[in-house]
């Protein structure tokens, strides 16, 4: 009987151990940084969005400055879809910010050409991260509405110069109501 228990014992501890140490196998022990991102040469759109699922979302007034998002592994759609447009763009990919006003409000998602794909911080989790599109601002307006379950009213490509969103193209709904 006492076999039994000393086992059992030591088979508890055990799984203790493995609930306390599991969590941090899930995910890197230190923050990914904007450099090692840079780095790494198989870097795609999928693997991008897949070293970032674990982050958490947080609505924030303003953008982060990437560092910070990064470390923090939290933030919004604008944080994410800015943060994946500079890697992937230093990588080669051509990309593009593209804001989708809806009737409460707004989402960012970075279309890259390359795959003919955007990549919305909403979908991070799924299975298939990237979201096909022909590239249109009323097709990516179209799809991103869909999945709020809402319509849109406008939509529009935007840089950042600076620290300050500059609007580079433009669209509006055309529906009829």
């Amino acid at each position: 009987m006492t076999q039994i228990r000393d086992l059992l014992h030591r088979r508890l501890a055990s799984l203790v151990i493995l609930a306390i140490i599991l969590p941090f196998l899930a995910h890197p022990l230190h923050a990914v940084t904007f450099q090692e991102l840079q780095a790494d040469k198989n870097l795609t759109p999928e693997s991008l969005m897949r070293r970032l699922a674990h982050f958490k979302f947080r609505l924030t007034a303003d953008l982060q400055p990437r560092d910070q998002f990064l470390a923090s592994e939290t933030g919004d759609c604008d944080d994410f879809a800015t943060l994946a447009a500079d890697v992937l763009k230093a990588k080669g990919f051509t990309t593009q910010l593209i804001a989708v006003h809806m009737e409460k409000q707004f989402h960012v998602v970075c279309y890259v050409k390359e795959v003919n794909a955007y990549l919305d911080y909403n979908n991070r989790k799924k299975p298939s991260p990237l979201v096909s599109t022909d590239g249109s601002l009323d097709d990516i307006a179209d799809k991103v509405a869909h999945s709020f379950r809402t319509p849109w009213s406008t939509v529009a490509e935007f840089i950042y110069n600076a620290g300050v969103r500059r609007v580079i193209a433009l669209d509006f709904c055309q529906r009829n109501g």
